[in-house]
C-alpha cells in the first residue's frame, strides 16, 4: 500500500506503495493542489491525532503530503472491517483520500486496477465519487466488497464495486461503456513475495498474513521479478490509458526496496511503465509515512522495518527507516482524436 529522499528503501521486508515534473515544468489544472489540505490535515492531527478525518478543502500546490499524522490502524479504525488487517500491503487511507480530493470532483469515476481490500474504493465513495476496483485474489475482493458495504452503512454517497479478475487484461473485464469515462486511477503495484504482514506477540512471536497468497499462483504480479512486474504493470496501465478520459490522471504509489543488499528501484520502473503505456509523467510527490510534530518527523515504522534496519546496522550497513512513499503522477494526453470525442480503444 511509502521520507526524505535519503531515507528511501531501507527496508527489504516492507515494500509499500513520491512536485516537480521530470522536465521541471508544471502543468495547469489540478496539479499540486495539496497545500491547503495538507496544512489543515496537519493542524487537526496535531490537536487531535485520533480524531476523524477532515473533509478536504480546496487544495493548493505542495509536493509533500502529510498522510501519516495518524497511524494506519487509527485511520482504518471503524472505517474498515476488521478482516482488512489480513492484507499484507495496505495503502494508507489518507494517501488515497488525498489523491482523490486533489484530482477529482464529486461524481467522478475512480479506478483501482489492483484494489486489494478496497482502500481506494472506500475513500472514493466516502468522498462522493463512484469507484471501480479490479482484484486478482478472491480473498481480497471479498474483503473489499465487505468494506464497501460497511462504507454505505456509514453514509458514503458514492457507488462502488469490485470485479474479480486479472487486471493485465482489464479491457475484457470492464464494461465497454466506461471507456473514456475514468477520471482518476489510484493504485500501487505489488512488491515481491515478502511484504508487511501482521505481527502478534505472546509467548512467541507470531508473524502471519505476510504474503498475498501461498506463492503457488505465478499469475500474481507479486511473484514476478522486477522485469516481469514492470511488464505486467505496463499492460495494466495501457488498459487504464484506454479507460481514462482525455486529461485524466493516474496516481501510483511506489517505493524502492533491497534484495540481497541491492537496491531495487521500483519507482523508476513505474515511470518507465507509464511512459510505455502512453501516459505523460507530470509530478513526483512524497507521501509521508511519518508524522510531523513541532517541525520534526516522527517515524511510524513497522516491525519489519525495525527488524531489517537493526540487522543492517548490526552488519555495518547504515540504513535508515522508511519515512515516505513516492507518489508518481501521470496524465493521459489530450489529442485531436480525443478532444473531439472520437478517441478509440488505444
Amino acid at each position: 500500500m511509502a521520507e526524505s529522499r535519503a531515507a528511501v528503501a531501507a527496508d527489504p521486508d516492507e515494500p509499500g506503495r513520491g512536485s516537480t515534473t521530470p522536465t521541471g515544468t508544471r502543468r495547469s489544472g489540478p496539479v499540486g493542489r495539496h497545500r491547503a489540505y495538507d496544512a489543515q490535515h496537519r493542524a487537526a492531527a496535531d490537536t487531535n491525532p485520533d480524531g476523524p478525518t477532515l473533509p478536504a478543502p480546496s487544495l493548493a500546490g505542495l509536493s509533500v503530503w502529510a498522510t501519516a499524522q495518524r497511524t494506519g490502524p487509527v485511520q482504518r479504525r471503524g472505517r474498515y472491517v476488521p478482516e482488512s488487517v489480513q492484507h499484507p500491503a495496505r495503502m494508507l487511507p489518507a494517501i488515497a483520500a488525498h489523491a482523490i480530493h486533489a484530482y477529482t470532483e464529486p461524481g467522478d469515476l475512480v479506478l483501482d486496477p489492483m484494489s486489494g481490500i478496497g482502500t481506494t474504493l472506500v475513500e472514493a465513495t466516502h468522498a462522493g465519487r463512484d469507484a471501480l476496483g479490479i482484484e486478482y485474489e478472491s480473498r481480497w475482493s471479498d474483503i473489499a466488497d465487505a468494506n464497501l458495504r460497511h462504507a454505505r452503512t456509514q453514509g458514503a454517497t458514492g457507488r462502488g464495486g469490485v470485479i474479480r479478475g486479472d487486471a493485465t487484461d482489464i479491457l475484457s473485464l470492464v464494461p465497454a461503456a466506461l471507456i473514456g469515462h475514468v477520471a482518476l486511477v489510484v493504485t500501487s503495484p505489488p512488491y515481491g513475495p515478502t511484504v508487511h504482514g501482521l505481527v502478534r506477540t505472546g509467548d512467541e512471536l507470531d508473524i502471519r498474513d505476510n504474503r498475498y497468497n501461498d506463492g503457488a499462483d505465478k499469475g500474481n504480479l507479486a511473484y514476478r521479478d522486477l522485469t516481469g512486474l514492470a511488464d505486467g504493470f505496463t499492460q495494466i496501465l495501457r488498459g487504464c490509458h484506454t479507460l481514462l478520459r482525455p486529461g485524466g490522471t493516474v496516481v501510483v504509489t511506489a517505493r524502492p526496496w533491497r534484495k540481497n543488499g541491492e537496491l531495487v528501484d521500483l519507482p523508476s520502473a513505474v515511470i518507465g511503465a507509464g511512459i510505455r503505456a502512453g501516459l505523460i509523467p507530470t509530478e513526483r510527490c512524497v507521501a509521508l509515512l511519518a508524522a510531523v510534530r513541532d517541525g520534526q518527523l516522527v517515524a511510524r515504522p513497522s516491525f519489519f522495518q525495525l527488524q531489517s534496519v537493526r540487522k543492517a546496522r548490526a552488519g555495518g550497513t547504515p540504513m535508515h527507516l522508511i519515512a515516505h512513499e513516492d507518489v508518481l503522477i501521470f496524465t493521459k494526453p489530450i489529442t485531436p482524436s480525443t478532444s473531439d470525442g472520437t478517441g478509440g480503444r488505444g
